[in-house]
């Protein structure tokens, strides 16, 4: 059966937040989508709490082997049957009009990839507040995105041949893989922005980002050397590099203080 949306899910040992962020699919208003859950060799509930929701539309993947998390993300696609790709990360959700908002984005040629606002959740203290109130653009975007990168992975969906002819997400990042992607899209495609917060997105003291913020730049360094075959302007050049010293301070500082600023 051909869907008009795959939904990617990979999960490692995600059960803390899992059934929420299901829920948040089943609650959705537009309903021609299937789940594509990729269980990257969890050893928690994870896998018994799917089952539960497990149907011809939620569909359980499990890998043979630990993969890196854009390689398992790349597996998970290539399993979708929908006309596109979007992703959700275990321990966020959607809005049940987080589909239904994109259906003028699902039916146009021009705009290949759709991206929107969101909500930041801090566990620690319960706080939320929306991600940002900078104006997200439409159209040819990389020059923005060099300036004020808005783009989250869970609130993402790309049209599946795009994605295919982009050869998926480079396999060998842990952290960046997506930011990679978008920048890549952004150099060629025109984007479809959605101003209104669609999405919950969770930070905690688990969050893999946080936790290895040497990897992230380690990956941004190697990214911003190679660039990827992207053509910047200066002005896009000196923003990378102003954030690529950004990301060396902030490796260099201990995770406590860290979690302690940004969980506010």
């Amino acid at each position: 059966m051909r869907y008009s949306v795959s939904i990617i899910i990979n999960c490692y040992n995600g059960e803390k937040y899992l059934e929420q962020c299901l829920k948040s699919l089943k609650n959705q208003i537009f309903k021609d989508f299937e789940v594509i859950f990729w269980d990257n060799c969890s050893n928690d509930k994870s896998e018994e709490i799917f089952k539960r929701f497990e149907n011809d539309q939620f569909k359980y993947f499990k890998s043979k082997v630990f993969l890196n998390l854009y390689e398992a993300r790349n597996q998970a696609c290539k399993q979708a049957r929908g006309t596109h790709i979007a992703f959700l990360d275990t321990d966020d959700f959607w809005h049940e009009n987080f589909l239904s908002s994109r259906e003028n984005f699902f039916n146009q040629l021009n705009q290949k990839f759709s991206y929107s606002n969101c909500f930041h959740l801090y566990e620690l203290s319960s706080k939320k507040e929306i991600f940002t109130n900078i104006k997200l653009k439409s159209g040819n975007i990389l020059n923005f995105l060099s300036k004020n990168y808005l783009v989250k992975i869970s609130c993402l969906v790309i049209k599946k041949d795009i994605l295919e002819k982009e050869n998926f997400f480079y396999g060998n990042y842990n952290i960046i893989g997506d930011f990679d992607l978008v920048m890549r899209l952004a150099s060629k495609y025109e984007a479809h922005a959605i101003q209104d917060p669609l999405a919950t997105v969770r930070f905690h003291s688990n969050n893999y980002l946080d936790k290895n913020r040497k990897m992230f730049f380690n990956e941004y360094y190697d990214w911003f050397t190679r660039k990827k075959n992207i053509n910047f302007s200066f002005v896009s050049f000196y923003h990378f590099f102003k954030f690529l010293s950004k990301l060396f301070i902030i490796s260099m500082l201990p995770k406590k203080f860290l979690y302690m600023i940004k969980k506010k």
